[in-house]
């Protein structure tokens, strides 16, 4: 199993402390995954457990991955930030009570160069044949504000990738060598938009279909 170091996660939780954000999740996978996931953040049961992807969505991930023959072994599952951001909010209780609770919020362009260093590093060592980016925050955090999931899912893109050159920057630099990507849905898409799941279930079967081709023709 591939772990980031400890120093490195120490310094990403250093540079998001004051941040309404909570716990640190590592990422989680073998040193050599056939898939690189990168989603957007630790929601609360991932937070509480420390482990990626669990709960409904990450069920939802699990079916995807089963579709094209692959398990929670197989794949790298990291995340663009990796603690919980929360916001504070009112629920309705049963009895009509109001209740203050936190709820999950995508991290903030801020908090993702806070964490930078983390997924900079998983791309460096883990050199993924292919990367798969679930959402947009994922996808963005590699490729940039311009890139748009609904434009881009299941598509093969062979690019640069965004990384912080400097932990002073402010803005993200290239690398030197490209990456594979596909982009798709975030596995909780689905419960907001169950219109989507013929996109997503399509995205993964041409992932499944590349991943045949790279086995089969390894060296085009």
């Amino acid at each position: 199993m591939f772990r980031v170091p400890d120093e490195i996660a120490r310094v990403a939780l250093e540079r998001s402390e004051g941040f309404p954000v909570e716990g640190f999740v590592h990422g989680e996978g073998p040193k050599s995954p056939t898939l690189l996931l990168v989603g957007e953040a630790p929601g609360e049961h991932e937070a509480i457990h420390g482990i990626p992807f669990i709960g409904r969505a990450g069920d939802e991930l699990m079916k995807s991955l089963a579709l094209i023959g692959l398990t929670r072994e197989d794949v790298y599952m990291t995340s663009s930030f990796r603690s919980r951001p929360y916001k504070w909010g009112t629920k309705k209780e049963r009895d009509g009570s109001l209740t203050e609770r936190k709820y999950n919020r995508p991290p903030t362009q801020k908090e993702q160069l806070a964490h930078a260093l983390i997924l900079d590093f998983e791309v460096a060592n883990l050199q993924p044949k292919l990367i798969v980016t679930l959402g947009n925050i994922g996808l963005q955090r590699l490729l940039g504000k311009h890139a748009k999931v609904t434009a881009l899912h299941g598509q093969i893109l062979t690019q640069p990738v965004q990384y912080l050159a400097e932990l002073e920057d402010k803005q993200y630099s290239l690398t030197d060598e490209s990456y594979t990507i596909i982009p798709t849905f975030h596995p909780a898409s689905v419960f907001y938009r169950p219109s989507l799941r013929p996109d997503l279930e399509a995205d993964w079967h041409r992932i499944g279909e590349y991943l045949q081709r790279q086995m089969q023709h390894p060296f085009e």
